[in-house]
């Protein structure tokens, strides 16, 4: 029996629809159940599409970046879930008077893509961005950062489409509410562009920054293992990774998910692994940090579904 959500997205969008579509491969933690439909999105009337379709059909719609931070629930997501195609990519430099460069990137771009291509360009202060799996257009809704730098640092600008009004807006950084792996975007706002200005740095210099990132990562963080990145926010004055280490959860295990061995604020799953699993480890680890540090974990994990 079809569905009228699908046959109507089907009809309407020129990018890929699919219905009852797993969304576990679609994350990093590699689990969770399926989306009722998926939408490859290559232009802004597909948003729209989108956009009037879950209106239409009063159901969610749930933006996939690179599901660096995302946890499906077992029993899946029960609206549209929406991933940004190659219409939404692409890397635009163009050099300021006086040294420099505006970049403005694509949603869809994965940040490391961008990190090496401005550092191949000679400009500096997006080399971190080469340790962040994930998407511009998720930097931006988290003000992702790692190694002392941040998003909001260099960023000036984004490209919103509004799912309600079916419209694109361009709004200041300023205006975004960026904090501490944090935004305040309406909930009907899907982050289509973002514009950084990016000043002149040694290429050279910049290269040997991107490979000293890549090196960190792959000596402290479980890159071997499927997991979501960092698990909770650090606290003001100190690292999670320390608290969960002292409360004696390296290596706590629930099913298929695992605190990890080598960087006690990532959770890896293997073989057979649920996101429920995921879900008790988390909890698990946010009580036992509270009861042993009186300190109240904040998860950066997202989680959707049933």
């Amino acid at each position: 029996m079809s569905d009228p959500l699908v046959d109507q997205l089907t009809a309407a969008c020129v990018g890929a629809v699919t219905g009852d579509a797993s969304l576990a491969g679609m994350t990093t933690l590699r689990v969770g159940g399926n989306a009722r439909v998926l939408v490859r999105a290559e232009c802004d009337d597909d948003l729209a599409a989108v956009g009037a379709a879950a209106e239409q059909h009063g159901v969610g719609v749930l933006v996939l970046g690179r599901g660096s931070n995302l946890l499906v629930a077992d029993a899946g997501w029960p609206g549209i879930a929406l991933v940004l195609g190659n219409g939404f990519r692409g890397i635009e430099v163009v050099p300021r008077a006086g040294g420099g460069a505006v970049v403005t990137a694509g949603a869809g771009e994965p940040l490391p893509a961008v990190a090496v291509m401005t550092g191949a360009e000679g400009l500096g202060g997006f080399a971190w961005g080469v340790g962040v799996p994930g998407t511009v257009g998720g930097a931006v809704v988290m003000n992702a950062g790692a190694h002392g730098g941040e998003l909001s640092d260099v960023l000036v600008e984004a490209d919103l489409f509004r799912l309600r009004s079916r419209t694109r807006e361009t709004w200041p950084a300023e205006l975004l509410g960026l904090g501490y792996r944090s935004s305040s975007l309406p909930a009907d706002a899907l982050v289509v562009s973002a514009t950084v200005v990016l000043a002149a740095a040694d290429a050279e210099s910049v290269k040997a920054e991107l490979a000293e990132v890549r090196r960190w990562r792959q000596e402290h963080q479980p890159l071997e293992h499927p997991n979501c990145g960092s698990v909770f926010r650090n606290p003001p004055g100190d690292a999670a990774g320390r608290l969960i280490d002292d409360a004696g959860l390296r290596g706590l295990q629930i099913g298929g998910a695992q605190v990890s061995t080598k960087h006690a604020n990532f959770i890896t799953t293997g073989p057979g692994a649920t996101a429920s699993d995921v879900l008790e480890v988390l909890a698990a680890v946010h009580a036992r940090v509270l009861e042993v540090h009186g300190v109240d974990l904040v998860s950066e994990l997202v989680v959707v579904g049933r």
